[in-house]
This record gives C-alpha cells, structure tokens and sequence, in this order.
C-alpha cells in the first residue's frame, strides 16, 4: 500500500508538470498572436521565459526563502540538540547528506524543507514546533520534510512557482498588447481576414484572462500531491505512522504563523497562514491526510 501510493503521486506529479508546461505555451501563443500574430513564436518565448525562471529559482532558492521566513541557521547540535540530532537521524535513515538546518522564531508549530537537491537541501522548524512536539513526533515532521528532499519535491514546487511567475508576466503582457498598437493591428487585420481574426482574438483574450487561475489550481494540485507523498515518505523512514498522525493532529490545531512570505507558504507541512478551509488551498484538509496515514 506505501509503496503503490507513492508511485500513483509521482505519476501525478509528473502529469501536473506536465499540464503546467502545456499551459504556458498556451499562453505563450495567445500573446504571440496578439503582437506578432505567430503562435510558434510566441510558444518559444514562452518556454524560453518559463526556463530563465526556473533557472533563476532553482539557483537561489534555499538563502532566498530562508531569508523570506526569517531562517536563522544553526551551525551545531549545542544550539538546538534535539532538532539537529533528530535532522541528523532522519537524514541517515534516508541515506541523504546532512542538510542545513534553520529556527524561525515563531510560538505557531511548523517546518518545511527547501533547495535544488540533497546537497543543498536545508530544514527549518519554527521554535512553536519544538516546543509542542516529542521526539517521536519531531521524527514524523522531520522525516516528512526529509522525504521532500528525498523526492525532489521542492525542485518541482520551485519550478511550478517559476512557471507561475512566467505566467503572469505573459498575461500581463498580453492585456497590455494594445499599449503596442495592438488595437490599429487588429483592426486592420479583422477589415483584411474577417471572422477567423475576431475568433483568435477573441479566444487570446479569454486566455488572458483565465490562465492565471488554471496555473493557481496546477500548482495547487502539485502542492497537495507532494504532501500526500511525503507523509507516506515519512511512514517509510519512521516505520510507525503513528509518529506523523499523532503531529498533524497538534498542527491542525495551531494558530497561523505571525511572519510567513505568502509566496512560500505551499511549503510548510501545514498551512502557515489560515486554517479555514478553501477550495484553492495549497494543503489538502487536514482529517483526509491522518486518514490516510490510518489506513497505512
């Protein structure tokens, strides 16, 4: 049951992506017809922007979200024994280098993993989460966040931020077409082509206008799936689901985080900023996750 569960959310995964790619270029041709009326060049420059964001991201991601939460590193087991050593156990169990480990002073309990790979990869717990947690329930969030960096997790949900972020920028590009003389463009060109011109307008706009919220609900769906996967993850490093049930249910009871970067929220084992429940939220519901890890 573990291992098919973590397989079906990687096959998941991996189709999101996959979607999400599709969805830039979409995007991508829409705004090449409404400036060049070529929907080939607009589907390279958009894979082309899409790649110089990933790159960007997936460079600078772990100083730069650390940064974002206000992460203050810890450089030796004196400074926090029981997170370090915890951190240290996991990651041997794992078979994965010794990451990075970071407190951020906050009473709300939370953790996330962040980097481009296990050689860069770093952990972060908020002071509420140690406080709250035992050792056996450290195990459970720390193997979960292990278990993203384990699976390349915050690889993907870095390139799906990227790919957001590429997104925007194309829209909001393509609704200012006619700041380019976009407008005289089309006119003539619907006076000289009639219908199918007022159809591919048409149709650009519409993706103008929908395509930052079909990228919200990919990167949402990446960001569920990765949870679920990683508290399986966990299971597997800690042999006792026990451990990670017992920790989500203090989490679900925490209040938000006082200082949390909204843009890496879809990081935390839990979600840092509200507890109500929404249909575009970035964590699945709480009682589905422990019902889950029941039934392992």
């Amino acid at each position: 049951m573990l291992y098919e569960q973590i397989q079906s959310n990687k096959r998941r995964t991996y189709f999101l992506l996959l979607g999400f790619l599709v969805v830039v270029g979409i995007v991508g041709a829409a705004v090449g017809y409404l400036f060049f009326r070529s929907l080939p060049l607009g589907v390279i420059g958009a894979i082309v922007i899409g790649g110089i964001y990933a790159l960007i991201m997936i460079t600078n991601s772990t100083n730069v979200v650390m940064a974002m939460n206000n992460g203050k590193e810890i450089t030796s087991p004196d400074q926090a024994p029981e997170l370090w050593h915890t951190v240290e156990d996991m990651a041997m169990v794992a078979q994965l280098p010794m990451p990075r480990v970071f407190i951020i002073n906050d009473d709300s309990p939370n953790a996330f993993a962040t980097g481009n790979d296990p050689k860069t990869a770093a952990v972060a717990a908020t002071t509420g989460l140690l406080k709250i947690m035992n050792r056996n329930e450290l195990e459970g969030v720390i193997g979960h966040e292990m278990s993203h960096v384990r699976n390349y997790d915050i690889r993907i949900s870095t390139i799906a931020l990227a790919l957001t972020a590429a997104i925007s920028l194309l829209t909001n590009l393509g609704s200012n077409w006619w700041l380019f003389g976009g407008n005289s463009r089309d006119r003539d060109n619907r006076d000289n082509n009639g219908g199918v011109q007022i159809l591919m307008f048409a149709l650009s706009i519409l993706i103008m206008i929908f395509a930052p919220l079909v990228a919200s609900i990919i990167q949402m769906a990446i960001s569920r799936n990765r949870e679920y996967l990683a508290d399986a993850g966990s299971v597997e490093l800690t042999r006792n689901p026990q451990e990670l049930i017992s920790a989500l249910k203090k989490l679900s009871h925490a209040e938000p985080m006082q200082q949390v970067d909204e843009a890496s929220a879809a990081l935390y084992i839990s979600n840092p900023l509200k507890k109500t429940a929404n249909l575009f939220d970035t964590h699945p519901p709480m009682e589905e996750r422990i019902a889950r890890l029941e039934k392992m």
